[in-house]
Order: C-alpha cells, then sequence, then structure tokens
C-alpha cells in the first residue's frame, strides 16, 4: 500500500498565523485525486488523530480544481513560542508523509 509520500506531488506545510498551521498535499492527476479521495482515509479524523488535536479543531477542504487536500489545525506549540522548534511551520507535515493509502498504484500508470 503506497504512502501519501509515494503518491503525492507536494506534500508541505506552513504557517496560518502564529496559532494555525495548513498543510497540503497535492496530486498529479484528477484521477488520482479521485481515488484518494474515495478511499476516505484524509478525514478530520485522521487529521486530528496525526497532529494530537480534536477533530472539530481541523478544517479540511478537499479541492479538486486543484486536485489537492488543504487542512488546517492549531500548532501545538505557538510560533516563535518557547519549545517552537519550527517557527516557519515548514516541517510540520511529517506526521503524515507515512500515512497509507488504499489504492493500487499500477492502474494510475
Amino acid at each position: 500500500m503506497p504512502a501519501i509520500k509515494d503518491i503525492a506531488s507536494v506534500c508541505r506545510s506552513k504557517n496560518a498565523g502564529p496559532f494555525m498551521v495548513t498543510l497540503d498535499i497535492v496530486f498529479e492527476t484528477d484521477d488520482l485525486f479521485d481515488r484518494v479521495a474515495a478511499t476516505g482515509v484524509l478525514t478530520r479524523e485522521r487529521f486530528a488523530t496525526l497532529y494530537q488535536v480534536r477533530p472539530e479543531q481541523v478544517q479540511l477542504t478537499p479541492y479538486r480544481a486543484a486536485r489537492a487536500f488543504k487542512a488546517t489545525l492549531p500548532r501545538l506549540v505557538s510560533s516563535g513560542d518557547v519549545g517552537d522548534t519550527d517557527v516557519y511551520g515548514s516541517q510540520q507535515h511529517a506526521p503524515m508523509l507515512d500515512l497509507e493509502i488504499p489504492i493500487d498504484m499500477e492502474r494510475a500508470r
């Protein structure tokens, strides 16, 4: 089963202000986006589990026109606060990289 890091063309994070982070997952084709969406793996609950927040704190937007999923959620440590190790939020995408997606990649080729 492929992981997000194996099938997404873009997988990144960035600050959405000092208290929030935005995660972007972008796919190369409409077909791949649709197949990933159909699995139901990318949910508010999944992001909440990965990032240790409550599901109601996660705003998840699938955006087919861009072949992308965008999740915005609270940072556990505010940007620039004591204990923050990623001021720009650019390393916050790591927990989702190994998330497995149950699709057949041979069909995508």
